[in-house]
């Protein structure tokens, strides 16, 4: 039997008399691309924060990569990849600056930091952009930078908080081209998207409605389960009935 990376067991978030988080149990295994896929507000970024430890759950059973969210959350921040909505580099520093900058927050020494460096930088053809200001990159290219840089201390886990947002079809495409290849390296990817189309290049998904799990499989089996051509439908069957039952 599979261990999980990543176990949930009936996490609780509440913020006041609101409940962000209600309930969810699910559990993520090595090298898995996991969709947490829900509409804006759904609870989505509330989950993956205390996945991350940057939040403390009100109750519920969590492990990420064998450490626990209440008592091990500096392991947990040591040992993931993390990159946020509003991608985390720094606008008014070079790409070199802030692949250094990270390397260093990382852990890494000098040598590794140089070697990334330039991997990283001939990964991307970046190589004579290096003294360029992120503040001046593209959309597109601001992102798949930062998706490198979370990598740049090889964590097992990363967790994407909506990566593609704003960015052309084109180069969402080709985002998920890097995520793939970190996948296929034996890396877990936990991944929050509003775009349903997104659902059908993860391995499994879960669908957040109202801050409840509302299903939780691979996307051909759900569309199977909701009689629907594609998981917008299968989305939109879920909000219907979530609506219904208020």
């Amino acid at each position: 039997m599979k261990t999980p990376v990543i176990s949930v067991k009936n996490l609780v978030k509440k913020f006041g008399s609101f409940v962000a988080n209600d309930h969810l149990t699910f559990d993520v295994y090595r090298g898995e691309i996991f969709g947490f896929l829900g509409a804006n507000g759904a609870g989505k970024t509330t989950a993956m924060r205390i996945l991350c430890g940057l939040s403390a759950p009100t109750s519920g059973e969590l492990m990420v990569g064998g450490y626990d969210v209440y008592s091990q959350t500096e392991q947990i921040k040591r040992n993931i990849g993390y990159m946020s909505q509003k991608f985390s580099l720094y606008e008014d520093m070079t790409i070199a600056e802030n692949i250094r900058f990270y390397g260093g927050i990382y852990g890494l020494s000098v040598k590794e930091r140089k070697a990334k460096e330039e991997v990283l930088l001939s990964k991307l053809s970046l190589q004579g952009e290096r003294d360029k200001l992120i503040a001046s990159l593209p959309l597109g290219w601001k992102q798949k930078l930062a998706f490198s840089v979370a990598l740049l201390h090889d964590p097992q886990i990363i967790f994407l908080d909506e990566p593609t947002g704003g960015v052309d079809p084109i180069t969402r495409r080709q985002f998920w081209d890097f995520i793939y290849e970190a996948s296929a390296d034996g890396k877990t990817i936990f991944v929050t998207t509003h775009y349903m189309d997104e659902a059908e290049y993860c391995d499994r998904v879960s669908i957040m409605v109202d801050g409840r799990i509302a299903a939780l499989d691979t996307p051909e089996k759900l569309k199977k389960q909701f009689e629907a051509a594609d998981m917008n439908e299968v989305f939109l069957k879920l909000a219907r009935k979530a609506k219904a039952t208020e």
